[in-house]
């Protein structure tokens, strides 16, 4: 598996519509909308690894049909949601893609143990002298 940036854009297919928001009357007129739709089984620049590990870490955002898909409407532009989309689809793949180191299990120290010890005696004390009848033991 290859760590550097790529491009994915290459391989979406882009769908554009309408857009409600910031725009006034161009709203109603102009399709500012991009969708961008990735299919991943069919993509060439994926080797089967990292399909795999695509299906596994995107499951709650990939279609039945093993397709991503994005989109975005934040700017009055179609050009600008388009590139917009494009890093987000880039961006989301990339981050899948990247190798999490494993967790190594340790323990607290001693030295750690000790002070946490401490501030809960200091918080009881502080407690036990905010009781009502606190002279009255």
């Amino acid at each position: 598996m290859t760590t550097e940036p790529r491009d994915f854009s290459s391989e979406a297919e882009f769908a554009t519509s309408r857009s409600g928001g910031k725009g006034g009357q161009n709203v109603n007129k102009v399709e500012t909308r991009v969708q961008i739709h990735f299919d991943i089984y069919k993509s060439s620049l994926l080797t089967d690894e990292e399909k795999q590990l695509l299906r596994n870490r995107l499951k709650s955002r990939i279609s039945g049909e093993g397709i991503i898909i994005i989109s975005s409407d934040e700017e009055r532009s179609q050009y600008l949601n388009k590139l917009k989309a494009i890093e987000k689809l880039n961006e989301l793949l990339m981050k899948s893609l990247k190798r999490t180191k494993p967790r190594k299990k340790t323990r607290p120290t001693s030295g750690s143990v000790a002070e946490r010890l401490q501030k809960k005696k200091l918080h009881s004390g502080k407690k036990i002298l905010r009781r009502k009848n606190y002279g009255d033991d």
